[in-house]
Parts: C-alpha cells; sequence; structure tokens
C-alpha cells in the first residue's frame, strides 16, 4: 500500500473526503519526522516506536573491487514494532473489527433569503394598507 491507497482508505472516515484524510496523513506524518529530529522517540500504543539511532564510522568493503573504504557516521530512523503488532501478525492475536466511518451530518436546510427590494415593496405595501384601514 502507497500513501495515496492508504489516504483513499481513510477517506470513508473523513466523509469520503480525500482532502480531509490527506491533510491528517500529512500532519501525523510531520508531527513524528518532527519529533524524531529533535531526537525525542515517537511510541505509539500496540503500534510501535520510532527512535532515532546514530551510526557510528565504520569500515566497509566496495563490493565490485573488494577495497576497504571508510563509511561516515551518521543517522537513521529505527521503528521498533510493539508486541502487540507482532503478535497479530504472526496471527497469536486475533485482529479486532475495523472501526467505522462516522455517518454524514446531516445538511441544515436554510431558508433562501428574499432579495432586498421585492421585501421592501411588500413592507411598504402593507403599512399602507394599514394606514388605509385605520383612516375608515
Amino acid at each position: 500500500m502507497n500513501k495515496t491507497q492508504f489516504i483513499a482508505s481513510l477517506a470513508p472516515h473523513f466523509n469520503g473526503s480525500k482532502k480531509e484524510a490527506a491533510h491528517a496523513v500529512e500532519i501525523v506524518f510531520d508531527s513524528i519526522v518532527r519529533n524524531i529530529h529533535k531526537g525525542e522517540d515517537v511510541t505509539i500504543n500496540d503500534f510501535g516506536k520510532f527512535k532515532k539511532v546514530d551510526r557510528k564510522a565504520r569500515k566497509g568493503r566496495n563490493p565490485f573491487t573488494g577495497e576497504t573504504i571508510m563509511i561516515k557516521a551518521s543517522k537513521k530512523v529505527r521503528f521498533l514494532p510493539a508486541k502487540a503488532l507482532k503478535e497479530t501478525i504472526s496471527g497469536a492475536r486475533k485482529l479486532g473489527p475495523a472501526p467505522k466511518p462516522l455517518p454524514a451530518p446531516k445538511p441544515v436546510a436554510k431558508k433562501a433569503a428574499k432579495p432586498a427590494k421585492k421585501a421592501g415593496k411588500k413592507v411598504a405595501k402593507k403599512a399602507a394598507k394599514k394606514g388605509k384601514k385605520g383612516k375608515r
């Protein structure tokens, strides 16, 4: 599953709006990346833990020439799956039912606004009629 397919699978939970689902996915990913960049671990219960790992400089070997080379120190992201995720994937734990999408909100019916000119004429006519009835 790629990102587009992931967003499409989330869209029913956002009343069919792929735009809102994409925005939610972007927020989650951005939050994870920013916290890992700061050096903080991101732990999601029953899913796993994302953490920043420092890799030391080391010697390696060029597979084509067999020459020994130095590999620079680097920083990587490591994902450690939670016990619950491992058990679910292995089949030891049953996967619960998927959350159902929220029902779509009912549209609120609005009364159509009357044009200002027509409303003004009707009010003037009613006032004129009342004035005539009062004089009789």
